[in-house]
């Protein structure tokens, strides 16, 4: 059969969406790239925030309209099951912990709707990008009190992979041509916490041994558990292979909302995590999360957010909008003015944007190697240096560039990326790592 899919969300989410097109794939089953020319349609979805589940009712609606069978996948299957049959009665729907078995779904029509007790490794992949290799590490949430997040309703009980499986699969993702390796889940820092603290620095290290021309990205990770192992998770990080890059969520600048929050943190555990890995890697990447006008943040809250950002000066900020989420304790309190919440964003959103200008700004004039990683929307060639900064290449076709080391000058910074002249190609034997 014909296959369409459309792809939502975070990481975890599309190495999801790569695992059931590959056990398709392997099936006999045929990925097209238009709704028109499939049989069967499959939507992977998110909603881990309010518009985005909006917007994949919205899809769900539009790709019912062909009238083929529609498979609904991903974390809106146990997280908003009634908007789906509301939308899409006769739509087959996959929990995102049952994917292994979506050839169920597509052969006999059969809705999985209950978890697998699974592990997502070792099975063939129908990559988003070639050079990429998107591997979880775990499943599900360990913490499970957030009282904002929908997660751990939709993902379940937490579940850490054993690290030889994982060693094997990026392994094996390098022998097929990888170039980076991704290690993602819903909370990296949790991972193997079951041993009583978190075992990513030693996954880091593992990985980072294994031979081969490749590097790694380590996905998000929550102050909570990252900040006993930081000085670890610092010296794991001083591997030549590992992009100097580091997602650490901090939701608020406020410790009185980050305990309604039940973030189980405080503002400064972030800090002296931030600080510990500066120290060690100075030109460190650091990207954070916050939510902006949560029920009980007053003026103050925000202020006091404000001042961490000022402080901290993060190089990127996911700002999000509160919206109550089905189901998590935060959606039984009264909400603040949409008006108030949407000032508060505008305003976060401008500072962060200065910062992460002048941030980049220190860069023009940079010579250095970087991994050409992506093409952009408009056909351009977008590398990364080895703290994960995007560099724009205009003056060479992406697609020459595509998956080379290749040394750049950067000429001009711009807030959430830099501009960069081609200096020249590398050759595989002329340079091991990038700088």
């Amino acid at each position: 059969m014909k296959i369409y899919a459309e792809v939502y969300g975070c990481a975890a989410n599309v190495a999801d969406a790569e695992i059931a097109l590959g056990i398709l794939s392997e099936r006999g089953h045929e990925i097209v790239s238009r709704p028109e020319d499939a049989d069967i349609l499959i939507i992977f979805t998110c909603v881990v925030k309010k518009p985005t589940s909006d917007r994949m009712l919205y899809r769900i609606a539009r790709l019912r309209e062909y009238g083929k069978r529609l498979i609904v996948a991903g974390c809106i299957t146990p997280g908003e099951p009634d908007k789906v049959r509301a939308i899409a009665p006769n739509a087959v729907m996959v929990h995102p912990r049952a994917i292994t078995r979506i050839w169920e779904a597509v052969e006999k029509g059969v809705s999985l709707p209950a978890p697998l007790d699974d592990v997502k490794l070792g099975y063939p992949r129908h990559r988003k990008n070639p050079i990429i290799a998107i591997i979880p590490v775990s499943e599900g949430c360990s913490w499970r009190l957030c009282s904002f997040c929908i997660v751990a309703r939709t993902r379940g009980a937490f579940k850490s992979y054993p690290m030889d499986l994982i060693e094997e699969e990026v392994r094996r993702s390098v022998r097929e041509g990888v170039k980076e390796i991704w290690l993602t889940s819903q909370d990296m820092g949790s991972y193997g916490i079951e041993s009583g603290r978190s075992m990513l620095p030693d996954l880091i290290k593992r990985i980072a041994g294994i031979e081969g021309r490749f590097f790694i990205r380590v996905g998000m990770m929550n102050p909570l558990y990252i900040y006993p192992v930081r000085r670890d998770l610092a010296e794991a990080y001083l591997s030549q292979k590992v992009f100097k890059f580091l997602h650490l969520p901090v939701q608020s600048g406020s410790n009185k909302v980050l305990r309604e929050m039940r973030r189980g943190y405080t503002v400064e555990v972030f800090r002296r995590i931030v600080d510990e890995m500066r120290s060690r890697i100075p030109d460190i990447t650091l990207s954070t999360d916050i939510i902006v006008g949560y029920p009980t943040e007053d003026e103050d809250d925000f202020e006091a957010t404000i001042r961490l950002v000022e402080t901290i000066k993060p190089d990127m900020i996911n700002i999000s909008r509160f919206f109550a989420r089905p189901g998590t304790p935060a959606e039984k309190l009264k909400p603040l003015d949409p008006r108030e919440v949407k000032r508060r964003s505008r305003i976060l959103s401008e500072i962060a944007r200065e910062i992460a200008l002048r941030n980049n700004e220190r860069w023009i004039g940079w010579n250095g190697y970087a991994i050409v990683d992506e093409i952009g929307e408009r056909g351009e060639a977008i590398a990364r240096n080895i703290t994960y900064r995007p560099i724009i290449i205009r003056d060479k076709p992406a697609r020459e560039l595509f998956g080379r080391i290749v040394e750049v000058e950067i000429e001009s910074a711009r807030p959430y990326c830099l501009m960069a002249k081609l200096k020249r190609v590398t050759e595989p034997q002329e340079i091991a790592v990038i700088s």
